[in-house]
């Protein structure tokens, strides 16, 4: 493509590679300026759907202007070769000033202030843009943070309610690429939201999430939920919670904290609603940074917090917490009132009944899990650990994944004691391993296929192996 012209644009360089399009320098022979000419893969010409959502993210980048979002100048297919112009940034992405270690806190600030600026204005403009991470923001030469590829936007319109297959079909996707194209698709993976890893619709407060992530990175130079492949790192982002940033670098202020901590949130609706509220936030931020303020959580906020966090706690959240307060009122009234103490025996069996219904409730609802994931014929054993679920299969597949973490998500959602269960896919346990873990109490499932072999079958295998080891004949 070097050399070749298209409408008005003369093709100078190749700039880099993405995956639904090849971006080049390019130079406008009519305003005489360089722009960054991106064209749609040759391989994907044919795919209309392809085709169409990269004509998408001109039309949602050309709604909206801002300083910090990169302007589109134009949009259209000459010689059934499909490109955008877009502003040509000279700089360097964040992900790059991360690893060369040129961030410092109130640069940090300042680039996701001006990022959430940029958001808030295409959030308002009901744009989504689903695909925020570090390198997709560049800074310019004097400071200036620019947000990039809106190739995974779209539009918040009613009509286009339930054609959310895509980032189902996208996540199957990568995991097949991940394995030929090491660390490529990982990269966008690490920056995924809760929901956009488990398939499901996403929205604006998609974005807050993976901002959060961005923020976290440019603070501390880490990724919070990376993990070594693809699936584990989907898991930490479902049910891991990140270590807080205060504690992975020292001197940070505790409204950062708050700020990143409120962005992670697993469940969308206790996230920032859209970017406005978080760049109020991170502008209150700065100021404090370059006053040299650092400020408390207010004691209206502790004790929001204290009720958020016993709401989770009960059983049926607010209504849960109101019949607690009667039952203790009740109760209260029985003890100090001449009432029959069989009265008061038979309201505290009652109790005590609806209690262990309650408290039994994880047993019963990781039997349905059982019943549902033993479905899939890959599935060899499940066993339960205490909070500890293991998915033991042949080959850990996307489907699989997604279909496991969407049930454990509804079994820590109506959980009401206990910690959160976690749940683990394994494929790469050993025979003795796997054998081993047959063994213990809480295996719940395993297929009729699978033997349990004897004691001394194992003690066999591993003398044999030893004695391999022993000569030489295994590595």
């Amino acid at each position: 493509m070097i050399g070749k012209t298209l409408k008005h644009f003369e093709i100078e360089e190749l700039l880099g590679k993405g995956g639904m399009g090849v971006v080049y320098r390019a130079r406008d022979t009519r305003l005489k300026r360089p722009v960054a000419l991106k064209i749609l893969r040759p391989d994907l010409v044919t795919n209309r759907d392809r085709q169409r959502r990269f004509l998408q993210e001109a039309r949602a980048a050309a709604a909206v202007t801002h300083p910090a979002i990169a302007q589109i100048y134009d949009v259209d297919e000459v010689d059934e070769i499909t490109f955008i112009a877009m502003e040509f940034i000279e700089g360097e992405t964040v992900g790059q000033l991360i690893a060369k270690r040129e961030l410092d806190l109130i640069g940090s600030v300042e680039i996701a202030l001006q990022v959430a600026e940029g958001l808030s204005r295409a959030h308002e403009a009901n744009i989504v843009h689903r695909d925020i991470k570090s390198d997709n923001i560049m800074v310019t030469r004097d400071g200036h943070a620019k947000l990039l590829d809106f190739g995974l936007a779209k539009l918040l319109d009613p009509v286009l309610e339930g054609k959310e297959e895509e980032s189902s079909r996208a996540l199957m996707e990568a995991e097949t690429l991940s394995q030929t194209r090491a660390g490529t698709i990982l990269g966008t993976i690490a920056y995924m939201s809760p929901e956009q890893a488990r398939g499901q619709k996403v929205s604006k407060s998609s974005d807050i999430f993976s901002m959060g992530i961005v923020i976290y990175e440019m603070v501390t130079g880490k990724l919070p939920f990376e993990r070594e492949t693809p699936l584990d790192t989907l898991h930490a982002i479902g049910f891991e919670e990140v270590r807080p940033v205060t504690r992975v670098r020292q001197n940070l202020p505790p409204e950062l904290n708050r700020i990143i901590s409120r962005c992670l949130r697993k469940r969308p609706k206790d996230r920032y609603p859209d970017a406005s509220p978080l760049a109020a936030d991170l502008k209150n931020l700065k100021r404090d940074i370059e006053s040299g303020i650092q400020r408390s959580a207010p004691l209206s906020g502790r004790i929001g917090q204290f009720f958020e966090s016993l709401k989770s706690s009960m059983p049926f959240g607010v209504i849960g917490i109101a019949v607690a307060a009667g039952s203790l009122v009740l109760v209260g009234f029985l003890m100090f009132t001449e009432r029959s103490q069989g009265s008061i025996i038979v309201l505290a069996l009652s109790g005590f009944i609806f209690y262990r219904y309650i408290r039994n409730r994880k047993n019963r609802m990781l039997k349905r899990f059982t019943k549902e994931i033993s479905k899939f014929p890959e599935v060899r054993a499940i066993i339960v650990r205490g909070d500890q679920v293991t998915v033991v299969v042949n080959q850990a597949k996307a489907k699989l994944y997604l279909r496991v973490n969407s049930l454990i998500d509804l079994v820590n959602k109506k959980l009401y004691f206990g910690g959160h269960v976690e749940a683990a896919v394994r494929d790469d346990l050993s025979s003795d391993e796997f054998q081993r873990m047959l063994r213990e109490p809480r295996v719940i499932y395993v297929r009729d296929d699978v033997i349990l072999k004897s004691d001394s079958e194992i003690a066999k295998e591993e003398d044999s192996t030893k004695s391999l080891i022993g000569k030489g004949d295994v590595p």
